[in-house]
Parts: C-alpha cells; structure tokens; sequence
C-alpha cells in the first residue's frame, strides 16, 4: 500500500465509523430547544405539564426563560431563543412583520381578574367593566400595584388604563397611588397583599399563590380582560443557527388535537386555567 493512499483510507473508516456509531450530524444539536416565555405560563404550572412528558417522548430537552412579554419577543428578535410563546397580539404581529419570527399560531387564553384586599376601598367589587374599575381606584386614590415591565399584563394594563377615558393618563401621573414594582406577577401578587393594593393579574397566577395570599377577585367576566396566547418560530433567516426543526415540532405539539386537549385538561383546585385555542375557540 502505498503512502499517499493511506490518508485516504484512514478518512474512509473513519467516516464509515462515524455512520456506523448513528452520527446524525446538525441535528444533534437539536436535542435542545430555548422557549421564551411569559411568568404565567410558568408560575400556573402549566409548561411542566406539558413539557415533560414531550421531552420524555422526544428526547429533546426545553430550556425555559420565562420573562415579561416585551423581554421574550427581544430575546427572539437576538435569536437567543429558538420559540416564543407570549401574550400581546399586537406585538406579536409587529414581531412577524419585522422578519424576527414565522409561523405564528393561536394557542391558547386564558383571562385577567382584578384582585384586591377583601375590605375594596375603592367599591368595584362585583364591576363588569374594567376600565370604570381602575377609574373608581384612580378616583378613589386607592393604591395600585402595576407590573411596569413591559409584560402582556402591564400591556394590557396600560390599554385599559386607556379605556378608562379620563384616567387615561393615570399611570404616567406620578401618582403615590400607582406603585410601578417591575417585576413579575407573583412579586406583584406579594406586594399587593402586603399594601392592601389592587393589582390587574391572570387568574392561572392569581390561582396559583392564592392560598397565601389575603387577596380576592372583584372584577372578572368583562371582554376586555380575554387573554390569548400566541407562539411562533424564531426566523431562521435571520438566526441560521436556530434550532427550527426541534422547535416546530414543539409548536406542532402545542397546536395538535393531543397538545390542546392537554392544555384544556391543566386544572388547579379544579378550575380550568388554560382554554385551548388553536381552532380559534
């Protein structure tokens, strides 16, 4: 044999080794994902519900960076996730228009609740509006616990603030009364019980800490307050080095008769806190 044919051979078993041992190239590296979420998807307990039992079944792993709405949409935007899955529509669509994301689906929705300390000051327990709620607290110079992070939830505060009409301005008054905490929703919920403050919440968070917490609903049922859930690929585009096979493949599951009957059967103290979405219910 001579020596300028034996590099060759070498490279050849070595690759057929490689074949041999299941080398299955890119794709290991798609063992894992990043999902970038929101806390209340987090802090109800609903993605370990429906998380581990996918990862068991596909042996791909989530890392989970649960942040307020505007923090994971940014983190997609840097491609340091690989799936997002938040709660502000119009964001979302900006987020696909931009060229930062794809496939965007409906997921699921779920509802705000207004909660406050069980004496209610301000006297709107029981409102079907929510904007003439926080009107009656900023009338009333009730203390307000607002989440003040650019989340879904303090999205949506600051578009009921709006439909409150002549409060509008309210938040950026400067009021003592409205206490901007920057946090996520359980700090929130833990201060709000420790000033006697009302706080806008999801009620899957709000259900979830309940037990130790001296709050109660006082406005829930109005349109304005549905909650619905978005998910959509990061671009691989713009981000070659995303992992949008594995992603999509969570997305799938997400959307599927499997995944959304999962989502409706997610229950705490028996109260469906998640209603599946992705037929547009």
């Amino acid at each position: 044999m001579s020596r300028a044919f034996l590099p060759l051979l070498l490279l050849a078993v070595g690759a057929i080794a490689l074949f041999v041992s299941g080398y299955d190239g890119p794709a290991a590296g798609e063992r894992s994902i990043t999902l970038a979420t929101t806390t209340s998807t987090e802090n109800s307990g609903l993605l370990s519900h429906l998380l581990e039992p996918w990862s068991e079944a596909t042996g791909i792993q989530v890392k989970v960076i649960a942040v307020g709405t505007g923090r994971a949409l940014a983190l997609g935007e840097r491609g340091d996730a690989d799936l997002v899955l938040v709660h502000a529509r119009s964001r979302e669509d900006a987020f696909i228009a931009a060229g930062h994301g794809i496939d965007r689906r409906d997921v699921m929705w779920n509802d705000f609740v207004i909660v406050g300390p069980p004496s209610d000051p301000a006297g709107i327990r029981g409102m079907r509006d929510a904007g003439k709620a926080l009107a009656a607290i900023a009338a009333n110079r009730a203390l307000f616990v607002s989440r003040g992070d650019d989340s879904g939830t303090h999205i949506r505060e600051l578009e009921l603030w709006a439909h409150a009409g002549v409060y509008a301005n309210y938040p950026s008054s400067g009021a003592d009364t409205y206490l901007k905490a920057g946090q996520g929703m359980g700090p929130c919920l833990t201060m709000a019980d420790q000033r006697r403050a009302y706080v806008l919440t999801d009620r899957g968070t709000f259900l979830a800490a309940r037990r130790t917490k001296d709050l109660e609903v006082l406005v829930e049922g109005d349109p304005h307050l549905r909650n619905a859930y978005g998910a959509m690929l990061v671009n691989p585009q713009r981000h070659p080095h995303a992992r949008t096979d594995a992603a999509r493949r969570l997305l799938d599951h997400l959307t599927s008769p499997e995944g959304q009957a999962r989502i409706g059967a997610f229950r705490m103290d028996g109260e469906v806190l998640f209603h599946p979405h992705a037929a547009g219910d």
